[in-house]
């Protein structure tokens, strides 16, 4: 399995201002500290706006600021939410065409595999994989000031 870049994207949106801390961002800030695309970010910004994990701000002193603490952000519930396709094989999907379903056991393994990676994302929140030494890092990475 592999998360959508959607994803990837809006798990560091919520990292760069979780480490920002009570000061604000714009998108542009966040696209040069990461060098990705300010368009693509803007889609994900808005997605993580209309979900409820971000305040977003227009005008001149607007930006973006987490609507909750990093501690009340989980990890496995925002991967839910960003990722819109969890089928991990044919035969999960709509489409199904798939001549070995009736007796294949891969569906049933699937699931509980995928069930693991939930329960092990669900035990961490955002405020998990940001500790002291490692904040100060990502601070330096980031170029935050």
């Amino acid at each position: 399995m592999r998360l959508t870049t959607f994803t990837d994207y809006s798990l560091r949106v919520l990292i760069y201002l979780a480490v920002k801390g009570e000061e604000s961002a714009t998108i542009a800030e966040i696209a040069k500290s990461y060098d990705i695309s300010r368009n693509h970010l803007m889609k994900v910004v808005q997605e993580l706006s209309q979900q409820g994990y971000l305040i977003a701000l227009r005008g001149k002193n607007g930006g973006l600021r987490l609507k909750a603490t990093p501690a009340e952000i989980n990890i496995g519930e925002l991967v839910r939410v960003m990722e819109k396709d969890l089928s991990l094989a044919e035969c999960f999907g709509m489409n199904n065409h798939c001549v070995l379903t009736p007796a294949c056991s891969l569906p049933t393994l699937f699931t509980e595999a995928l069930e693991a990676f939930f329960a092990v994302l669900d035990g961490y929140t955002l405020e998990d994989i940001l500790p002291g030494k490692r904040r100060r890092e990502l601070v330096k990475i980031l170029n935050i000031v």
